[in-house]
């Protein structure tokens, strides 16, 4: 079974879905990349769990050697996470069967040379992206390779070279024939804050031949400075558009050959959360120094700066955490705990509540419901509405700062020693 194509008719139809959740049978989904099939944390399933304990509806917990923030990544009955061992020099890649969680293998796919990062990051915190045929992931040092389900490394680009204040943290995503990467660091030199704290040029959106791993095209940003989000495909105008953010601005590029289209100014820098939108707007959060939520419109031209910003807000905003779109309404949690909802359209406040805790993961909604994971291992779910109502609230007592991934009526969630299978049977 091939994974669908991210593109439109893909997220036009997972959308479709949201609205019609209550009259449709229950479906299973694969989970192939960070934020699932749309990349914003929409499953279509129905039927995924809602209360669980360390000691409860745990189908599986097995034992994940190395370290690693990367989220897992589901496609049929495989699932997969990379960890970084012997103090991040070993960049390795595993695979589990789903059904029971037996480590099917755990291979070493790069060596790197384990380099600056902040302490909350990991030496392998990208997220995977699979076809279904092979598994593509992206080392902490800018290293990528392709590998396939058996554990053979079909090619590997080491031709990029990343430094980045925060180390890195950005997820590919596979569009048709195409891995994108955003690579948005800063400088290694005598200038440590040139392209953190100062603007630059260096940043780079590398795209690969997903069948050979030579270079398609490179995507220019302009001014910018460092960021950690993982690109979007959305439509726009009719066509099918990568929309990326990083510290200073968020922008559309051509697919075809990685032209820029337009820019928005967003000013801060080590923004983290990634992109979420649909129906004409683009939602991104800025990152630090400047912090804000901001609503674009989409389908501008060059600067849109003055045309096209719907509205902001500088009020609660997330430094780790992504958002949640989910028509008329744009969920989030900030990092330190505080839950909201806002009307999408116009940034209206329709409810704001604080939750237990930290917060790393991205909230998943699922079946009409919102799973939001903090740091202790605490899974609080609501009902996704424009009122605040908790549904149940599930403790592992782990700690956990990888999103969860829904696939099969299972939810996966990593911590910092496991992996969880959350659910009954196979």
């Amino acid at each position: 079974m091939k994974a669908p194509p991210r593109n439109s008719f893909h997220t036009v139809c997972c959308m479709f879905l949201l609205v019609c959740a209550a009259a449709r049978p229950s479906m299973a989904e694969n989970w192939p990349c960070f934020r699932g099939p749309t990349g914003q944390g929409i499953s279509s399933e129905t039927g995924v769990p809602l209360e669980w304990s360390a000691a409860s509806n745990v189908l599986w917990k097995t034992a994940i050697d190395g370290q690693g923030w990367s989220s897992p990544i589901v496609f049929d009955n495989r699932v997969f996470v990379t960890a970084a061992t012997e103090g991040g020099a070993s960049f390795r890649l595993i695979c589990l069967d789903r059904r029971s969680g037996a480590v099917l293998w755990n291979k070493e796919i790069l060596r790197q040379e384990p380099g600056h990062k902040s302490g909350r990051n990991s030496y392998a915190s990208c997220t995977p992206v699979t076809d279904g045929r092979h598994v593509y992931v992206l080392a902490a040092d800018g290293s990528i390779a392709a590998v396939s389900n058996d554990a053979d490394i079909a090619w590997t680009n080491r031709d990029f070279k990343f430094y980045g204040e925060h180390g890195l943290a950005v997820s590919p995503v596979l569009y048709n024939d195409l891995l994108i990467i955003a690579f948005d660091g800063s400088s290694p030199g005598p200038d440590r804050k040139l392209g953190w704290q100062k603007p630059w040029d260096r940043a780079v959106i590398l795209t690969l031949d997903k069948n050979t791993g030579k270079v398609r095209w490179k995507g220019r940003r302009g001014s910018s400075r460092i960021g950690h989000v993982t690109p979007l495909i959305l439509a726009e105008n009719g066509r099918d558009r990568l929309i990326s953010s990083a510290g200073d601005v968020v922008q559309a590029f051509d697919l075809a050959d990685g032209r820029r289209i337009w820019t928005a100014a967003n000013s801060g820098e080590g923004v983290v959360p990634s992109l979420v939108g649909g129906d004409g707007l683009v939602f991104a959060t800025s990152g630090f120094g400047d912090s804000a939520i901001r609503a674009v419109r989409t389908g501008g031209k060059e600067d849109v700066t003055k045309t096209h910003i719907a509205w902001e807000s500088r009020d609660d905003v997330s430094k780790i955490p992504s958002m949640l779109y989910v028509k008329p309404y744009l969920f989030f949690v900030t990092d330190a705990g505080v839950a909201k909802c806002l009307r999408a359209a116009t940034g209206e406040v329709l409810w704001r509540n604080r939750l237990e805790d930290r917060f790393s993961a991205s909230p998943l909604w699922a079946d009409g419901k919102i799973y939001f994971l903090s740091e202790k291992g605490m899974t609080t779910v609501i009902q996704a509405g424009p009122e605040f109502k908790v549904l149940a609230r599930n403790p592992i007592d782990d700690k956990c700062c990888a999103s969860p991934a829904p696939s099969q009526k299972h939810i996966f969630i990593r911590s910092e020693k496991n992996l969880y299978c959350i659910g009954e049977g196979t």
